[in-house]
């Protein structure tokens, strides 16, 4: 097994949080089961490096199974998202939980060899910084918004985040039902129960989130990761992918 992650330009932070590749370099299936990280991702499937399917995934709201198959290759773009309206341009509620099929010439990645990861990101990036040229400007509550939902890891009310950005909570729902299928509330569980993750790794079953009690969060976990504290710290056979390749730091 191969995974590599690679970081985008600076100036698209906001929009994506990480390029990744994952190989199946073994002579066996790989059975993952992946939890919802509060990205989206678009993904390329190879098979023996020769391109087979793009798809845009939706915000995924619980654990999804998972097999790769041997000499199986996946490139993905992690986005965050603000790329929904800045650079794909496209609501994905409608395949919350699953995932839209593309043509093979989006962005034109047919052509991409993608045997130079390094090369196939930095095009990515002028790809992707050549659409938000288009831009006039970004409106700078969703900016603002989507930077205090990650530096707080989902962890104030939806009142506070929406009087320290000045928009509407009913507007901000409104706009979250819209564009990705899901209310922010639980987008903010989404994020707390991810952060907890690093915690897990190291052991700590009862992490440091703003949960009310261990019930609460036990019953959240459960609920977007389908497993218990205890069964993601054990991850035998590094099922899950996300905690096997999480950094320490």
């Amino acid at each position: 097994m191969i995974y590599k992650e690679f970081q985008p330009d600076t100036l698209l932070t906001d929009f994506v949080k990480n390029y990744w590749w994952f190989e199946n370099s073994t002579t066996e299936q790989l059975d993952f089961t992946i939890l919802p990280d509060g990205c989206f991702d678009l993904l390329i499937s190879f098979y023996n490096y020769k391109q087979e399917e793009i798809s845009l995934t939706g915000l995924w709201t619980k654990q999804v199974e998972v097999s790769i198959d041997p000499n199986r290759q996946l490139f993905g773009i992690r986005f965050k998202l603000l790329a929904v309206d800045y650079i794909l341009q496209q609501n994905i509620s409608a395949f919350c939980d699953s995932e839209q099929i593309k043509e093979n010439d989006f962005w034109r990645l047919d052509k991409a060899l993608f045997t130079d990861l390094e090369i196939e990101t930095e095009k990515l990036n002028k790809i992707m910084l050549s659409i938000l040229d288009i831009h006039k400007g970004i409106d700078s509550r969703k900016q603002n918004l989507f930077n205090l939902l990650h530096e707080t890891n989902g962890e104030k009310t939806i009142e506070q985040y929406s009087q320290q950005v000045f928009w509407k909570s009913r507007q901000i729902n409104r706009y979250f039902k819209d564009r990705f299928g899901i209310s922010l509330k639980s987008y903010c569980k989404i994020l707390r129960c991810y952060a907890s993750f690093k915690q897990i790794k190291k052991g700590q079953l009862y992490p440091e989130q703003n949960y009310f009690d261990q019930s609460h969060f036990i019953k959240d976990l459960k609920k977007y990761t389908g497993n218990s504290p205890t069964e993601l710290f054990e991850n035998k056979n590094d099922r899950f992918l996300q905690l096997a390749t999480m950094k320490e730091n």
